[in-house]
């Protein structure tokens, strides 16, 4: 096809204004297709008396089995195999180089007895447990301080029987924050693939100081009433992909995070190349988030290829005085909106804090954010974006949005600056200002998709010349 001159030159002209000194790193090195490990080794669950019945606790089992496996571990590692059945279960801790493959009938089931999830101390970056002061109940699966973990199989399930915990939460007779579903700590080298997560706790997938995590091919699953029952929440990590997912759950989809005020902002961790590619899912709170907890900082986060239905809200930052840290470097793209209240959601007074020993005068850095080619039908808001008076939101950069809105006041913004194109209903006011051709370095990283595209535009007009 022959690309017209006159469009060719636009965009010319568009990468010329837009040229930027950034070095933009690659999502495509970041995610690339993860093979499962071959172990050497290999033992069912069976072999260590486990019965997969749904009544009997194999809790000693898994230990036992993990327990024997470690000894492979300088041997190439080995697998844990749990073939079909429904395995009762609590808390159990894995190790390096392990694989626990799940067969396409496994049920891991946790245990509805607390006792079953042990306390364990906070984490340092939250200086408490989420929920209550003092420690918090362990994940069914846990690991820390690891090295080369797979979690995955055969799409077998794994289903932490959140109600009475989510019970005990609303009635308020919890004693300890509630425990997460999978919690790798201070772990490299994570691959979790080709399971169901069901009716978590709290939290499902929890990697907290991590690095090098793969998430592949999971659906998460939780009713729309279950309280804090997020699908994945990369926090203080780095190096994280999360592709091909679909997550309906009682609470954010996809959270980022990166530690809580004072303790956060101490333990200085931030969360930083998060790839999330093609994600599906519905909820009554949020698609993708960024906080509330994002003291340690979060960067460089690249979404693409994102559908959210049925849905309170798209894409959302939560954040207060007292947070500190920041959020820079977010690049949301290829969004797709279908009955959704709110599509984009900004917050500065998300004011849940630890205690009271937390400093308001520590202002988050919110920065150098921007989300293009978004599409929306039947949506009530298309954005609630407000700052904090003082420290506003800036270069928050929205380009080819096109939302059919019910609402009459489709806009609503406050103590934030930045840029727009090709945006229906035509932005707020601190938005109006074209992104072309003065604002381009402003934007994160659309620089990059300029000149790719003009790059890819020559080549098909040379094309044209030589034929």
């Amino acid at each position: 096809m022959r690309i017209p001159s006159t469009l060719v030159e636009v965009l010319l002209v568009f990468a010329l204004f837009c040229s930027s000194p950034w070095t933009v790193w690659s999502s495509n090195t970041l995610c690339q297709q993860t093979n499962e490990e071959v172990r050497p080794h290999s033992v069912s669950i069976t072999e260590f008396g486990a019965v997969g019945d749904g009544v009997t606790l194999n809790t000693k089992a898994f230990q036992n089995a993990i327990f024997y496996l470690n000894s492979f571990a300088d041997k190439g590692g080995a697998k844990l195999f749990v073939p079909a059945g429904r395995w009762l279960t609590g808390s159990f801790d894995l190790i390096s180089h392990l694989t626990l493959w799940l067969d396409k009938d496994a049920v891991i089931l946790g245990s509805t007895n607390p006792e079953d999830w042990p306390v364990v101390d906070p984490l340092p970056s939250y200086g408490r447990g989420r929920e209550l002061p003092g420690g918090r109940h362990k994940s069914l699966i846990y690991g820390h301080n690891l090295t080369d973990v797979i979690i995955t199989g055969n799409n077998g399930t794994i289903d932490g029987q959140g109600s009475i915990w989510w019970n005990r939460f609303m009635n308020r007779t919890l004693d300890y924050t509630r425990p997460h579903l999978v919690e790798l700590m201070n772990s490299t080298g994570v691959l979790i693939s080709n399971l169901t997560f069901l009716n978590s706790p709290f939290w499902t997938i929890h990697p907290v100081y991590c690095s090098q995590v793969t998430v592949q091919n999971v659906r998460i699953l939780a009713p729309h009433d279950s309280p804090n029952t997020d699908g994945i929440d990369p926090d203080s990590s780095d190096n994280v992909c999360i592709e091909d997912c679909y997550i309906s759950t009682g609470d954010d989809l996809i959270a980022i995070k990166s530690g809580w005020d004072e303790y956060g902002i101490a333990y200085g961790r931030p969360s930083t190349n998060i790839i999330i590619h093609r994600l599906v899912g519905k909820t009554q709170t949020s698609g993708i988030a960024i906080g509330s907890e994002m003291s340690g900082g979060v960067s460089e986060v690249h979404a693409e290829d994102i559908q959210f239905y049925d849905s309170y809200n798209g894409i959302r930052i939560k954040t207060s005085p007292g947070r500190g840290g920041y959020v820079r470097n977010i690049y949301v793209s290829n969004v797709s909106l279908a009955n959704v209240d709110i599509a984009i959601w900004f917050t500065g007074s998300y004011g849940e804090h630890p205690d009271d020993a937390y400093d308001p005068n520590a202002l988050p850095v919110i920065e150098k954010v921007t989300i293009k080619d978004v599409v929306g039908e039947n949506i009530k808001t298309a954005g609630l974006i407000e700052g904090i008076e003082g420290d506003n939101f800036v270069n928050i950069c929205l380009s080819n949005i096109i939302l059919n809105v019910t609402s009459n006041y489709p806009w609503n913004c406050s103590y934030v600056k930045g840029y727009s194109d090709l945006v229906q209903p035509e932005a707020c006011e601190p938005l109006k200002e074209r992104i072309f051709p003065d604002h381009c370095s402003d934007c994160y990283y659309l620089t990059n998709q300029i000149q790719s595209s003009n790059s890819q535009n020559r080549g098909q007009t040379s094309g044209d010349i030589r034929g």
